[in-house]
């Protein structure tokens, strides 16, 4: 299978089976994304979704953030990996929007990679996701899944992963590319023992085809079936007390959907 062939199946795949994936972050505005986004690095969406409600209670607005003191958010996001460093970054990022965006959250990556805690990875984020901008944001899981399924080759470091998919992946579904690769790194290939029984990737995984069977062969168990299996449906949930809208979608019945949240 060629690299194309690869990335035409894998889109497919994932415009069938996952056609409404979105970030699991609970947010109302690009202001409230760029804080949960700059605290989840190197932390799960679960826990940020647990801490913002009480930031955003105290502080709705980036400008009242602006005003907040270290020993006033702190308490806040203590819960959070790296607090510390990221109290310090969300008041200097409330700080500088303020006083060099007029209060509005930049909408470029050039722009938004001036402000404090935010890094290529978190201006993709939110540019991709405020507006569908072709940027592709690469965390652990992009880096890890595009490697093992074969999407990327040798790339060592995410900026490389980044440039070898916006190669191939249509510039209109970036956006979505990013969250489909990432569920899938988060839900169904991870780190350790991926679940390669529930992948309808495997007829295109590299990883699959070329390790995964030949261990299957070598202790003469069966094969995976090749057929496409469907992705799992998630449990709806709610965010903050609020009925996410992914949520009343998932009332409905339809085709399997990511873990849903709330997106406006």
């Amino acid at each position: 299978m060629t690299k194309k062939e690869r990335f035409d199946f894998v889109i497919r795949w994932f415009e069938q089976h996952v056609p409404d994936a979105e970030t699991e972050l609970v947010y109302d505005n690009p202001y409230e994304l760029l804080v949960a986004v700059i605290l989840s690095a190197q932390c799960t969406d679960k826990r940020v979704n647990m801490t913002t409600p009480a930031i955003f209670q105290r502080y709705p607005t980036v400008e009242k953030l602006a005003t907040a003191t270290f020993d006033e958010l702190f308490p806040l996001i203590r819960s959070i990996s790296y607090p510390n460093n990221k109290t310090k970054h969300l008041i200097g990022m409330a700080e500088k929007v303020v006083h060099d965006f007029h209060g509005e959250i930049p909408h470029t990556v050039p722009e938004l990679i001036t402000l404090p805690g935010v890094g290529r990875k978190t201006a993709n984020v939110i540019t991709s996701v405020i507006d569908h901008q072709p940027n592709m944001a690469v965390d652990t899981h992009v880096f890890r899944v595009s490697a093992r399924i074969g999407l990327t080759t040798g790339a060592k470091t995410p900026l490389q992963t980044e440039m070898q998919l916006l190669k191939y992946i249509p510039e209109d579904k970036v956006h979505i590319a990013h969250h489909w690769i990432i569920l899938h790194g988060r839900y169904i290939c991870v780190a350790r023992n991926p679940r390669c029984g529930e992948c309808g990737l495997r007829p295109a995984c590299k990883y699959y085809n070329t390790v995964v069977k030949k261990e299957l062969e070598a202790r003469q168990l069966p094969l995976l079936p090749s057929h496409v299996m469907p992705a799992a449906k998630a449990k709806p949930k709610k965010a903050a007390g609020k009925e996410t809208t992914a949520a009343k979608k998932a009332a409905t019945p339809k085709k399997a959907a990511v873990k849903p949240k709330k997106t406006k």
